[in-house]
Parts: structure tokens; sequence; C-alpha cells
């Protein structure tokens, strides 16, 4: 004959899992489903263009790229970026992990300086570390105003404007890094300031 307590046995047994799985489904779903739509919305609401990617439209609502993400520009009529170990492709998100004695680095950053000061028609003490040194990420589309500088001369002769108009675009590209940092030219928002007001014969863009 059982008792009342070995019949319940079964049903006690069962019950720690029971409650296991009604937790992990319920979690489940508010942080696999209700959290991730929660944050989204808000994040969008908060921060439309940051949460879009923080793209950028040409004047005719193109999209043309991220303003966080630099591309490869060719030609004389555009501003060159940084060196990129990941071929400014942000699915390949690299450095060199090259040590500062390493001599392959040494040499690929000569041979870019005597590149650069050929290129600018300037001397190679003119040259901006940041146009031979790659960023970490390899695709920082930031550069110093002195590297946007040595490359004002060059922009506006294959364009065939005036250097103040070049000037005022990269003044008008400066971005402001905070009170720790120092103002930086974003590469792909000033060439594509230059395409919209001084369209050049082919673009440059990759």
């Amino acid at each position: 004959m059982q008792t009342a307590n070995s019949s319940n046995e079964p049903m006690a047994s069962r019950a720690p899992w029971v409650q296991a799985l009604r937790f992990m489904l319920v979690m489940a779903i508010l942080l696999g489903l209700f959290y991730p739509l929660v944050t989204t919305w808000v994040g969008g609401m908060l921060f439309p263009d940051q949460g879009k990617g923080s793209l950028i439209h040409a004047e005719d609502g193109r999209v043309i790229g991220s303003r966080l993400v630099a591309q490869t520009f060719v030609g004389e009529a555009y501003f060159i970026g940084r060196p990129s170990s990941a071929g400014n492709d942000a699915g390949e998100v690299v450095g060199s992990n090259l040590a500062p004695d390493s001599l392959e680095l040494r040499e690929r950053a000569s041979a870019d300086a005597a590149a650069v000061a050929a290129r600018e028609g300037g001397s190679l003490d003119r040259v901006p570390l940041d146009l031979i040194t790659a960023s970490g990420s390899g695709i920082d589309p930031h550069i110093s105003p002195a590297a946007a500088d040595i490359q004002v001369a060059r922009v506006a002769r294959a364009r065939g404007i005036e250097e103040a108009s070049v000037m005022a675009l990269v003044d008008e590209s400066l971005e402001h890094t905070g009170w720790l940092g120092s103002p930086v030219v974003n590469v792909l928002v000033l060439n594509a300031r230059l395409d919209d007001r001084f369209p050049p014969p082919s673009t440059g863009m990759e």
C-alpha cells in the first residue's frame, strides 16, 4: 500500500526541472527578444544618426559611407588618409602589429614618407607622422590638421580652384575630440564636401 509521500515523489522530482525550464524561457524572451528590441528602439530614438551607422549622404541622397570608417582615395583631386593594414575594410579591422624597432616598419615608413613628399612637392621633414603610420584599427578616417594642410595645394591645383576654398572645407571638416584630444580632420567627410561643391572629372572613392 503506497503512502501519500511516495505518491508525491515523482511530482516533487519533476518540479525543479519545470521551474528551471520556465525560468529559461522567460529569460530567453526578456533578454533575447524584449531587451534588444527596447534598447535598439531607444537608441534609435535618442541617437538616430549613430544608430544607423553614422552614415554620410551626398547632396542627391546617396549613402557614400560612414563617418567612422575610412575609405581608400586615389587621384590628385582627393585628400589621402592614413595607411591601413586592413585595407580600410571594416570587416578586417586589424593593425600591423609591428614593433617600433621593426625593420619592416621602418622601411615601409621611409618609403611612404618619400612617396608623400614627392606627391605633395615638399621635403621629408614636412611629412606629418600620421601620413606614414597606420592606426590600430586600420579604418581610422581621421588625419591631423597638419596632414590635411600639406595636401591643400595639390587638391586645389587638381580641381582648378583656389587654395582658400579648399582650406575653408578643411576647417569645416575639423572634429574636436574633447579636452583630452586634439582636433582632427575627417578625410571621408572632407572629400565628400569637395565632390559636392567642386566636382572633379571622375570619382576617387573605392
